[in-house]
């Protein structure tokens, strides 16, 4: 969105000043720039200030309705050139249509969006004899496009989406209305999966040239758009038949489905800014469900900014022990995958040998658990489509004794073995571990007192723990002697006083490389916490802390995260009048290695 001040924003087409109302923050700004950064519009035939108006009647001369935006065919900017015209005031979908028809009723505009800033409706419009007639259409055209063009997309024509997470906000707030059969977010989201696997599927097995299956045709019937869509889903549950059951399905009606694919038909989930599983989860499971478990997802910025510091290599043995629906993994397994292909590159590799290493070590090196069966089977599918990683995911409780898991888990998950871990454990002010049997089996899990040399003493058995601290020595106890850490965790173990002797005991287990505060927003608006990223080096076998050298640790805070407390994108205007997202994540990695380097 625009740039805000609490009372103004500057609008992202014509840079003016304007007041901060909902409908101008929640609305216009933001699909001002989807029209922008997602449908390729250049701004020049886009206008928003001052605001176009059309007639409200044959006899209107003055043009009495203001347009929230307008898009034109060229940079002209003229009653002729109108092609769609975009409603943001109008709060429901009855009478955001109603608006929209009014607008196109009299003006040239062959198309029209609502967009209310959760959900949003597409219009085309047609002469038949001598009335005007509306209906409905998947999406409107990218730019250079017809209207008869929506869902004729070849692989290489889908481009990455820069608003995944209010695409997916469209599309919850759509079926939560519309949808028959299913309203609980639970649910939904287990359709919305089904249908995510459909769309990367088709993503990676479409050659560039083809034409993709996940796709809806402005002249198409529901009904055939939702065979095409089975008939895929039945390929990718075939294919990976021992993560997805026969007893998973798609169960959305086919209205519903044809409404899913026009509004994902035009994106490359595989290539986009954001982890779609993970924005559509953050989008479909509420705080509500998924915050009691303090399973807050972890923004990819952050995830990226992790990957980059602890630098993982193809040979690498690595493990997410809180993996959720696997973002961690996935953006570790393209780092890795990035490294196999420039090494290809150097050494000349064909590329079926590139391909064929990358899967080996997807297979091999990448583990993940957690102990939420729904999340662990979404990162098994993720990582099976994009992988074939699957082998590696386990729905298990990580701070349990590993007698308590499945024999496969304690096969692939031992203790000092893994090279690298990144992991975001749950928290939250309300999550506490109370299993006496968990806690006595771990140091952290009993009351410490600080002696008057500094020193820390262990004690009792703590009545509960809250299970970022547990996870804390859980991670240690799996790294091989120096083996490294990226871990996410809330700022406060760092800052209270009570939590000295958890910092102590890290220091005494290895080396703190880098700490890195996050802003307050970067979790909003799922949870409050502030937190930061640690990385850590496990000490090798003969190290202790009384042993080693005083070492350099990179701190660093960041002041913004490239979204505020709503979601919404932070923009400023730079020197050149440009508008720049505010985000100081993507550059601290380059930072700490060029420091570290020293």
């Amino acid at each position: 969105m625009a740039e805000k001040n609490d009372d103004y924003v500057i609008d992202f087409i014509s840079g003016q000043k304007l007041r901060a109302t909902p409908e101008e923050v929640q609305a216009v700004q933001p699909f001002a720039r989807i029209l922008v950064d997602d449908y390729g519009y250049p701004k020049d035939v886009i206008q928003t200030r001052p605001q176009w108006r059309v007639k409200a009647r044959p006899s209107d001369t003055k043009k009495e309705y203001p347009v929230d935006i307008a898009v034109f065919s060229d940079a002209s900017h003229s009653d002729e050139t109108l092609s769609i015209v975009v409603e943001c005031k109008k709060k429901t979908r009855k009478d955001g249509m109603t608006q929209l028809q009014d607008y196109m009723r009299l003006s040239k505009a062959s198309m029209g969006v609502w967009f209310n800033g959760n959900e949003r409706l597409f219009l085309a419009k047609r002469e038949h004899d001598g009335k005007v007639e509306f209906y409905e259409i998947p999406n409107i055209p990218r730019y250079g496009e017809r209207l008869e063009d929506i869902g004729k997309f070849k692989r290489k024509d889908l481009r990455p989406a820069e608003s995944l997470k209010s695409t997916f906000k469209a599309i919850r707030n759509y079926l939560a209305a519309n949808a028959v059969g299913i309203t609980r977010d639970e649910v939904l989201a287990s359709q919305m999966i089904n249908l995510i696997f459909c769309k990367i599927y088709d993503e990676r097995f479409t050659k560039p040239d083809d034409t993709v299956r996940f796709r809806a045709g402005v002249d198409e019937s529901a009904s055939n758009v939702a065979k095409r869509i089975k008939d895929l889903f039945t390929v990718v549950r075939k294919q990976y038949s021992d993560v997805i059951t026969k007893s998973d399905s798609i169960d959305i009606d086919d209205r519903s489905l044809l409404y899913v694919v026009g509004e994902l038909q035009l994106y490359s989930l595989m290539e986009s800014t954001r982890d779609a599983v993970g924005a559509a989860f953050e989008v479909f499971i509420g705080p509500s469900l998924k915050g009691g478990q303090g399973q807050f997802f972890t923004p990819r910025n952050v995830v990226q900014m992790v990957i980059d510091m602890v630098d993982p290599e193809p040979d690498d043995k690595i493990l997410d022990p809180a993996c959720g629906s696997g973002g961690f993994l996935v953006e570790g397994l393209r780092y890795v995958w990035s490294e196999i292909e420039a090494r290809g590159a150097k050494y000349g590799w064909p590329q079926s040998e590139i391909d064929s290493e990358k899967q080996k070590v997807a297979i091999k090196n990448f583990f993940g658990i957690d102990k939420d069966s729904f999340l662990s089977k979404v990162a098994k599918a993720y990582l099976a489509i994009l992988g074939d990683g699957r082998g590696g995911i386990h729905c298990e409780n990580s701070l349990e004794h590993s007698s308590e898991w499945s024999s496969k888990t304690r096969n692939d998950i031992t203790e000092d073995a893994f090279d690298v871990i990144i992991t975001n454990p749950p928290f939250g002010k309300k999550l506490a571990i109370d299993s006496e049997a968990i806690l006595k089996r771990y140091d952290l899990g009993h009351r410490w007192k600080q002696a008057k040399d500094g020193t820390f003493e262990k004690g009792v058995v703590l009545d509960k723990q809250p299970p970022q601290i547990l996870f804390i020595e859980r991670c240690i106890s799996l790294l091989r002697p120096g083996g490294r850490m990226g871990i996410v965790l809330p700022e406060t173990i760092f800052g209270m006083p009570k939590y000295r002797y958890v910092v102590d005991y890290i220091r005494r287990q290895g080396r703190i490389k880098a700490v890195v505060t996050l802003p307050e927003d970067t979790f909003q608006p799922e949870t409050h916490a502030k937190c930061c990223v640690v990385i850590f080096i496990k000490f090798e076998k003969g190290e202790v802390f009384e042993s080693i050298d005083p070492y350099p640790i990179f701190m660093c805070e960041t002041k913004w995260c490239g979204h505020d407390s709503r979601g919404n994108p932070t923009i400023k205007i730079d020197e050149r009048g440009e508008q720049v997202l505010m985000d100081d994540i993507p550059t601290v990695a380059a930072e700490y290695k060029r420091l570290m380097s020293e």
